[in-house]
């Protein structure tokens, strides 16, 4: 045994580098076998080098391996930038293995690793280091989960920790305990701003699984990794309903994933951090067995977004085989992960709960059930909510609460044109209840596969967001419509909010379009739906009922926008030879729609099913014209000043390419 030396030399300064995990390196010149040749100068052989290390700052690290010498350095170069170095000279050396000092102030982070002797090197690969720092407990009586939550070795007071039911704080030193009867399976911590915790593919690992029994201790740490997420943005995808049917894979990975990941790096090309909020039903459990697709075929699909991904569960993502809520949770705990949670990024406070309670009677083990369900939010969620809240005491955080279901029903008009809202969730103004306090409360939902907004309370809206699959995939279905359109006629796509501190702003992002695509213009006078044009093999009787005053020539000279995200502080203006048209908001079915799906399913004999058909929204706005040949000019702004304008060239055409 050989000894040299205890110091090192620090070159530079450390960027820690967020979300790196899962990184797998081959080692250049290392063997598996004592016959095989070495390949390396240094003939340095049998290093075993995992993809992340835990490592404790001013101990020390034992790598093995075979051929290190006396004298040998250790390079530890930082992934994240060019001139973070420390060169740290080997300390103990046996024929098996090789130790060397931790540095005091290395950070967590990726490094290369390469080994350093004379002129010559070798490099072994590279390895997230995980500062940790001494993680022994002692045990307290009645607490049987216990913790540290940390970054770069240092504990991180106030950090709040839960397993479902209970909801604690890191103490100044970072440490935890709670009494908990581990009836979640989990403990979990909502990741503080400007921090992240390692990603297991996309999936942020704020959670650990609680495997030991009520009465014993289970201690679970966390470490947490420093970013600046002040600045972010957060892609809201609502209904996957992945389920390998419809060309629902080809669609997903042809179209929506490219866009997504545009959109990615668009915003993340100035060190903007991105992260996507799925907002249910990623799956549809009546194809789990059926098709042989289920949760864990989502999985693959979710990793190829370009940003880390926090799920959340509909009614869909439950097994169909159990007629009871908690047990057909049971699969998504097992492969996602908790139902409920919160998380921060930057100033901003987010909760994801579930809000359906599967009922699916008649669901029994091979056997899938009516797969019905309540949409409400379950009593221990709203106790579990009310605490989690309670830990906010600043009440001018935003808070963006998240759930599949709608609180609000799809918003009405009555006969002066004014938004009628309506409570859709069973315990709705209950959950409304516990948010009050907060200055600004947004909540994002799906289910619905429509867009709508609702203003029904003094400081909460509601974003309900029209669906990835659009009309579950059908409408783009290989011999369909060839175009991606939600029921309320918007383009299927995405939410994208956009933060920077306490300034919130959204979008609705039609896939395969620009991002200031923003609404559809329609000239009425050539909108008729009849089955001879778009579906020849059924009868215009039976067009006529999904029709509707479609099926009947217009020559009003009236024109109809589709304003897909349209809210209270939008505006919708149109000048015909500079003079403003009167414009007003309507409550109608989108044309387009119309033709894209029920026509398609008529014309290859199928009945349309109910829940898919065209549905009536109150984003529509329609105008009337002097003439039907004359040139309109509508222009669209929002409420935050952006404006969206399209010069009306009509006649136009009516068809399903139209934009």
């Amino acid at each position: 045994m050989k000894q040299s030396r205890r110091n090192f030399i620090r070159i530079g300064s450390l960027t820690t580098l967020a979300g790196l995990s899962g990184v797998s390196f081959g080692l250049t010149g290392c063997q598996d076998d004592d016959s095989q040749e070495i390949i390396n100068e240094l003939r340095i052989t049998k290093v075993s080098l995992p993809s992340s290390l835990n490592i404790m700052a001013g101990g020390d690290f034992t790598l093995s391996g075979n051929g290190f010498e006396e004298g040998d350095q250790i390079e530890l170069a930082a992934l994240s930038d060019d001139t973070t170095v420390f060169q740290i000279p080997v300390a103990t050396i046996t024929e098996q293995s090789v130790t060397f000092p931790v540095p005091e102030t290395i950070n967590s982070g990726g490094y290369r690793l390469t080994v350093i002797r004379g002129t010559k090197s070798l490099l072994l690969g590279a390895v997230l280091l995980n500062v940790v720092p001494v993680t022994d407990l002692p045990d307290i009586e009645g607490m049987t989960v216990k913790g540290l939550v940390y970054s770069d070795g240092k504990g991180i007071p106030g950090v709040v920790v839960s397993d479902g039911f209970e909801v604690t704080l890191t103490d100044e030193k970072g440490r935890y305990y709670l009494p908990s009867q581990k009836e979640t399976g989990f403990v979990f911590i909502s990741v503080p701003g400007n921090y992240e915790v390692a990603t297991t593919g996309n999936a942020p690992q704020f959670f650990k699984r609680l495997g030991g029994r009520v009465n014993t201790v289970e201690q679970k740490d966390f470490s947490l990794i420093r970013t600046d997420n002040e600045k972010h943005v957060v892609i809201s995808m609502a209904d996957w309903h992945l389920a390998n049917r419809n060309n629902d894979l080809e669609q997903f990975t042809g179209t929506i994933l490219p866009d997504v990941n545009a959109t990615i790096g668009q915003y993340a090309a100035d060190g903007t951090r991105v992260y996507v909020l799925t907002l249910g039903d990623l799956t549809w459990e009546l194809y789990w067995y059926e098709n042989n697709f289920g949760l864990n075929d989502y999985i693959p699909y979710m990793n190829r977004l370009n940003a880390p991904v926090f799920n959340l569960m509909g009614n869909h993502d439950n097994d169909p085989y159990y007629a009871d809520d908690w047990q057909a949770e049971n699969k998504y705990r097992d492969i996602i992960g908790p139902t409920y949670y919160s998380f921060n990024l930057g100033k901003v406070h987010y909760i994801v709960l579930d809000d359906v309670e599967y009922l699916n009677s008649g669901g029994t083990e091979g056997t899938v059930g009516s797969r019905n369900y309540n949409e409400k939010v379950i009593r221990d969620q709203i106790e579990w909510l009310k605490k989690d809240l309670a830990t906010i005491t600043d009440k001018n955080t935003p808070i963006v609460l998240a759930t599949h279901t709608p609180v609000y029903r799809n918003p009405t008009l009555d006969e002066s044109g004014n938004q009628v809202n309506r409570l859709a969730l069973e315990n709705g103004q209950e959950l409304i209840n516990c948010l009050s306090g907060f200055s600004t409360v947004h909540v994002l939902t799906g289910h619905t596969h429509i867009n709508y907004t609702v203003e029904d309370q003094v400081s909460v809206m509601e974003h309900n967001t029209a669906a990835i699959c659009a009309t579950w995939w059908w409408t783009g279905r290989n011999g369909y419509a060839g175009n991606h359109i939600c029921k309320d006629g918007s383009p299927g796509g995405y939410g994208i909010w956009k933060i920077n501190g306490n300034d919130i702003q959204w979008s609705y992002k039609s896939a395969g379009y620009p991002e200031n695509y923003q609404f559809r213009a329609y000239d009425l006078n050539s909108v008729q739906i009849t089955a001879a044009e778009f579906a020849p093999k059924a009868t215009e009787d039976a067009m006529a009922v999904y029709a509707g005053t479609y099926a009947q020539p217009n020559m009003n000279n009236e024109v109809l926008i589709n304003v897909w995200g349209y809210d209270s502080k939008w505006k919708v203006e149109i000048r015909e030879s500079g003079k403003h048209l009167e414009v007003k908001r309507v409550e109608a079915l989108d044309p387009l729609h119309i033709v894209s799906y029920e026509a398609f399913r008529l014309n290859a004999g199928a009945t349309p099913t109910g829940a898919f058909v065209t549905t009536k929204t109150a984003h529509l706005f329609k105008a009337k014209a002097s003439a039907p040949d004359t040139t309109l000019e509508i222009r669209v702004t929002d409420r935050f000043g952006n404006t969206y304008t399209e010069e009306m060239i009509r006649p136009k055409a009516f068809s399903l390419d139209m934009k």
